[in-house]
């Protein structure tokens, strides 16, 4: 069988395991949903100027949910599982079967990637319906899915390359949780940013890609400006996330 044909088939043997273990499959695709219910609750009764475009806050909570269920499905969810497949002996087994190791790195990222679609496409939908909230379309949908793409590659990358650092899987969520949840906050996920915020932050925020996808996401739904080097700094992340994770990606348990 070509490489091809190995990476399709272990796509989808690992889109099998992920769908029979029902409460992973439903908190995946939960959380997103949940959030978005609890901050356009709490804070969503206002408008929120970017720029020139003015728009709901619920609105603005649809589009940075998408892009905190693309986030969750291809960085969190596929650096846990790995690990946890590291610690249980797994990634050893097949380090020494014939399937190469670049048909199980893609087979990873084509799943994560099939869920952060379907994790986008319920967002959006549940958006809409509940919220009233713009679905991209025409220019702005082809901008939206090339910053779709490219994010959801780059948080896979950085899910596989994140793991050279777990010990074991006892760490994982908690090693994983700390490299994430703080950018999610200085990126204006959580809550939107303001003049009133830190230019700190600003700047932080800038260096890292969390915010440059949130600003793609944000602007195939909402339409504010759409910028290509938004695009270039998250493929940076990924390039470099895809380099770690080869230089460094470990099959075994670690000991010690």
């Amino acid at each position: 069988m070509s490489t091809l044909g190995l990476t399709l088939s272990q796509t989808r043997y690992v889109n099998k395991s992920f769908w029979r273990n029902p409460a992973r499959a439903f908190f995946t695709f939960a959380f997103p949903l949940m959030f978005l219910v609890i901050f356009t609750s709490l804070l969503g009764n206002g408008t929120e100027h970017i720029g020139a475009v003015t728009m709901k806050e619920s609105t603005y909570y649809v589009a940075a949910m998408a892009a905190f269920g693309v986030i969750q499905a291809c960085y969190t969810n596929i650096a846990i599982s790995v690990s946890f497949q590291r610690d249980a002996g797994i990634l050893k087994r097949i380090d020494g079967s014939p399937l190469p190791k670049r048909s199980f790195m893609a087979s990873r990222m084509l799943q994560s990637f099939g869920v952060a679609v379907i994790l986008v496409a319920i967002t959006a939908a549940f958006g809409r319906a509940f919220y009233s909230a713009k679905v991209p379309t025409g220019t702005s949908l082809v901008d939206f899915l090339v910053m779709l793409v490219v994010g959801a590659a780059s948080f896979c990358a950085l899910g596989l390359a994140i793991t050279a650092v777990i010990p074991n899987a006892d760490a994982a969520t908690p090693i994983i949780q700390a490299s994430i949840l703080p950018l999610l906050f200085l990126s204006g996920i959580f809550i939107p940013f303001s003049n009133s915020t830190p230019s700190w932050i600003m700047w932080t925020a800038k260096v890292f890609p969390v915010w440059h996808f949130a600003k793609g996401m944000l602007a195939g739904f909402v339409g504010t400006p759409f910028h290509w080097s938004d695009v270039a700094v998250v493929a940076a992340w990924g390039l470099a996330g895809l380099l770690m994770a080869v230089r460094f990606f470990s099959w075994e348990p670690r000991t010690g």
